[in-house]
């Protein structure tokens, strides 16, 4: 009796967590951002992770890494003109800001820059920016490109990403679990090999959830970056460079990243809609922009 009472939880819980997705689906069906890139509602799953508890965390580390990089001489000065320059972009984008996300009113944006080979950057919760110099010199980031990555990576935290791929990975490893205990209980499985296999599914489905970040970063970043007025299109110049660093990249299916061809590709079907943004703030029309033109011959 006790074993049954555990298998009817278990397909209850897995029958109410699946249902999940289809709400929201509806719940987001009509709701998108207009003139501009549209995208889904904030998932509602998010909020099992409590935004204060994630923000307080955001600070805490990211003055962690701050503290240690100056400690190690590795925090580039305020008066180092590419910190000028990284947070000349910072000072255009903000103000677009809550147009995805009303509570980047409230943020208190940072922007520094790291003395590090690492070609990355990122934004914590909060709008807590951090480039390293090797994507800056690596690549050779002209200013719209650096909007481009700057967007990119603010996206992520205007969109809560981290805080939903939290609340989802918890979902997915409890969906996993209850699907194993299913097979042991039905066919008579060794839960050990249940386990592992419902595991690898489950970790499918969070590399999935990262990519559509990714691609919805992207664009959202784009977006954010034309209305300041950057040329759109340094994004698909950027990821051409970046194609030309990641030679031997995993394939796209086993990545958290959409593949760089994937990404061009997306920005291209878009540009229709980030040009006019970018003409606008412009003061022009898209017929009169000129081609856009990085600082490297690309292949």
């Amino acid at each position: 009796m006790y074993k049954l009472k555990q298998l009817s939880l278990s397909i209850a819980l897995v029958a109410s967590l699946g249902a999940m997705p289809l709400q929201q689906a509806h719940a987001q069906k009509e709701q998108v951002v207009q003139d501009g890139i549209a995208v889904k509602p904030l998932s509602r799953v998010r909020v099992l992770v409590p935004e204060e508890q994630l923000n307080e965390q955001a600070a805490q580390q990211y003055q962690q890494m701050m503290s240690q990089a100056q400690q190690k001489g590795a925090l580039v000065p305020a008066t180092d003109p590419q910190v000028k320059r990284l947070r000349g972009v910072a000072q255009r984008l903000i103000p677009h800001t809550p147009r995805w996300n009303a509570s980047a009113r409230n943020w208190k944006w940072q922007v520094n820059l790291i003395d590090n080979p690492q070609v990355n950057a990122f934004c914590m919760p909060g709008g807590r920016i951090g480039f390293f110099t090797g994507i800056v010199n690596q690549l050779k980031l002209t200013d719209d490109e650096m909007a481009a990555i700057m967007g990119h990576e603010i996206a992520h935290a205007l969109r809560e990403h981290g805080r939903e791929r939290m609340a989802k990975s918890g979902i997915t490893s409890v969906v996993a679990r209850g699907a194993g205990a299913l097979g042991a209980a039905i066919f008579g499985i060794d839960p050990s090999i249940t386990n592992a296999v419902t595991g690898m599914v489950g970790q499918g489905v969070v590399l999935k959830f990262s990519r559509d970040e990714e691609r919805e970063s992207d664009l959202v970043g784009l977006d954010i970056a034309a209305r300041a007025g950057y040329d759109p299109r340094a994004g698909i110049a950027l990821w051409r460079k970046m194609g030309m660093l990641s030679k031997g990249a995993p394939p796209e299916f086993m990545s958290t990243h959409p593949g760089g061809e994937t990404r061009i590709k997306d920005m291209e079907k878009h540009m229709n809609v980030l040009l006019p943004l970018y003409a606008r703030a412009k003061g022009t029309t898209v017929n009169r922009l000129p081609a856009y033109r990085t600082n490297v011959a690309l292949k």
